[in-house]
C-alpha cells in the first residue's frame, strides 16, 4: 500500500500519454480510454480512505524518490486527513467532467482528453507533495492545461481573453510565493514541509513570507478585491471546466492557506486574523449582493462561490478545530453543491445556447426531473439543513463565534443573502410561465444526464445527515494542527 499514492498520482498523466498514442480519427476509442482511466483512478483513490488510519496525525502512504538530492530536494508524497478528501474530489469530479464533454465536445477530442487527465495528475500532485518547492511547481502547472480548457473548448468570442486573464493574475500572484521559498530555503537549506513544520522563524520574518504566501492563495481563493477573474473564466469555461474550476481550482488557495501559512507561521497567521476576517466579511456580503444583480446563469454561481470562498477563509483563521473542520467540510461541499449547478447550468445550455436568465421560466412544466435536481442544488447552496453546505457553515459560524462573536454576526448575514440569490434564481427560472417566444424546444435529461446527478445528490445529502464520516479522519490532523500553532500562547 505504500506505493499506492504514486500510482494514483501518476496513472492519469500515463492514460495521458496512451491516449497519445490513438489516432485522433478514433474517437470513441479515445472517449471509452479517457473516461475508464479516470474512472480507475477513483477506484483507487477509495482504496486510500479505506486504509486510511483515523488515529493518528503523521502522513500516510508516504514516498520519497530523490528530485535534486544535492540541494537536499526530494520528490516527497503523502496524506493526512486535511488532504485525503481533496484527492478524492478530485479523482471523484474528473470522470463527470469528461462524461458532460462526451457529445458536446467535438473538435479536437484527443486534446481534450489529454488535457483533464493531465490537470487530475496536477491537481493530485498539488493536494499530495510534501516538497514546498514542488508543491510551487505543480501549483503553477494547474495553470497550463486549464489555460487551454478555457481557450480552446470555451463557448463564446471573449474565451481567449478570459483564458488569459486567469493564467496572468495566478501567476503574478504566484510569483511572490517563489520568491518566499527560496527565502525559506537559504535559511533553513530545506524545502521538505516536515522538517520545516520544526523550523522556527522570527515574527519579522514570519510576517514577510507570510504575506507572500498570501499574495498566492488569495488570488487562486479567489479573495476580494483579487476575484475579477474568476466569474469571466466561468463564463468562458466549457461547462466541465467550470466544474473543475468551482470544484477543486477553487479549493487549491483555501488548502495552500491550511497547510502552508497557518502551520508554518502561526504568530504571522495570528497577526494577519484580522485582515482576513475584514477581507473575508467582505467578501460574503460584496459577492452575494453583486450576485442579486447578475443576469448570466454562470455569472451568479461564479459569484456565490466567491461568497462561499469568504466563509472558508473566515473559518480557516478561527485557528480552532470547529473553525477549521468546518472550513475543510465546507470546501468538500462546495466542491459537489457549485460543480452540480454549473452542471445544471449546462444541461440548460446545451438545449437553448442561452445563459441569460430572463429567457427562462416555467421549466417546472416541461423539465420535471430537471426542476428536482436543481431545487436540490439550489437548497444545497443556501445551506439549508439536512444538506451539506449547514453543516460546513455552522460550525465555521461556531468556531469564528469563539474568536470574535462581532464577526461571526456579519458572517452569518452571508446565509440570509444566499437564500436570497438562491431562492430568486430557482422562482426565475423554474416557476412562472413559459417563454414560447425565447425558447420553443424543451427536453427534460436525458439517461446519461439523470446518472451523472445521482452522485451528486446521494454525496449532499450524505454529508448533511452522516457528516460523521467525513469529519471523522480530519479530527487528528486538524487537532495536530491546533496544537501546533499553539495560537493561545
Amino acid at each position: 500500500m505504500q506505493s499506492l499514492l504514486s500510482i494514483i498520482l501518476l496513472f492519469p498523466a500515463l492514460g495521458g500519454l496512451v491516449l497519445l498514442c490513438v489516432p485522433n480519427s478514433q474517437t470513441r476509442l479515445i472517449r471509452i480510454l479517457g473516461l475508464t482511466i479516470s474512472f480507475i483512478t477513483f477506484v483507487l483513490s477509495l482504496l486510500l480512505w479505506v486504509f486510511f488510519d483515523h488515529s493518528t496525525a503523521k502522513f500516510q502512504f508516504v514516498n520519497a524518490v530523490d528530485w535534486l538530492p544535492f540541494l537536499n530536494m526530494h520528490f516527497y508524497i503523502g496524506i493526512d486527513g486535511i488532504s485525503l478528501f481533496f484527492i478524492l474530489l478530485t479523482t471523484f469530479l474528473v470522470p463527470f467532467c469528461l462524461l458532460v464533454g462526451w457529445d458536446s465536445v467535438q473538435k479536437n477530442v484527443k486534446e481534450y482528453f489529454i488535457a483533464f487527465l493531465f490537470l487530475e495528475s496536477f491537481m493530485l500532485a498539488v493536494f499530495c507533495m510534501l516538497d514546498l518547492l514542488l508543491f510551487y511547481v505543480f501549483f503553477e502547472s494547474v495553470l497550463l492545461p486549464m489555460f487551454l480548457i478555457i481557450g480552446v473548448w470555451g463557448s463564446r468570442e471573449r474565451k481567449i481573453r478570459a483564458a488569459y486573464q486567469f493564467f496572468l493574475y495566478t501567476l503574478i500572484g504566484s510569483l511572490f510565493m517563489l520568491l518566499a521559498i527560496l527565502l525559506i530555503y537559504f535559511q533553513t537549506g530545506t524545502t521538505d514541509l516536515q522538517v520545516l513544520f520544526v523550523s522556527e522563524f522570527s515574527l519579522q520574518r514570519q510576517l514577510l513570507l507570510w504575506f507572500a504566501f498570501f499574495a498566492s492563495f488569495a488570488v487562486k481563493v479567489p479573495m476580494i478585491p483579487v476575484h475579477i477573474w474568476l466569474p469571466e473564466a466561468h463564463v468562458e469555461a466549457p461547462t466541465s471546466g467550470s466544474v473543475i474550476l468551482a470544484g477543486v481550482l477553487l479549493k487549491l488557495g483555501t488548502y495552500g492557506f491550511v497547510r502552508y501559512s497557518i502551520p508554518l507561521f502561526p504568530e504571522a497567521s495570528v497577526y494577519f486574523t484580522p485582515l482576513i476576517y475584514t477581507l473575508s466579511i467582505i467578501g460574503v456580503i460584496y459577492a452575494s449582493l453583486t450576485t442579486l444583480r447578475q443576469i448570466d446563469l454562470k455569472k451568479i454561481i461564479a459569484y456565490s462561490s466567491v461568497a462561499h470562498m469568504g466563509f472558508v477563509t473566515l473559518g480557516l483563521f478561527s485557528l480552532n478545530i470547529q473553525g477549521i473542520e468546518g472550513a475543510l467540510f465546507l470546501m468538500l461541499s462546495h466542491g459537489f453543491v457549485a460543480s452540480a449547478l454549473f452542471l445544471c447550468i449546462g444541461v440548460l445550455y446545451d438545449r437553448t445556447h442561452t445563459r441569460l436568465v430572463k429567457y427562462y421560466g416555467g421549466l417546472v412544466h416541461v423539465m420535471p426531473l430537471f426542476s428536482v435536481f436543481f431545487l436540490i442544488f439550489t437548497m444545497g447552496n443556501l445551506s439549508l439543513p439536512g444538506t451539506s453546505s449547514f453543516v460546513g457553515e455552522f460550525l465555521i459560524l461556531v468556531g469564528v463565534f469563539q474568536t470574535n462573536p462581532f464577526v461571526a454576526t456579519f458572517a452569518a448575514t452571508g446565509m440570509i443573502l444566499g437564500g436570497a440569490y438562491s431562492i430568486w434564481l430557482y422562482n426565475r427560472v423554474v416557476f412562472g410561465n413559459l417563454k414560447p417566444f425565447f425558447i420553443d424546444t424543451f427536453m427534460d435529461v436525458n439517461r446519461r444526464e439523470f446518472f451523472i446527478f445521482l452522485p451528486f445528490v446521494f454525496c449532499v445529502l450524505w454529508m448533511g445527515f452522516y457528516p460523521e464520516v467525513f469529519l471523522e479522519p480530519m479530527h487528528t490532523s486538524v487537532a495536530n494542527l491546533v496544537q501546533h500553532g499553539q495560537w493561545r500562547g
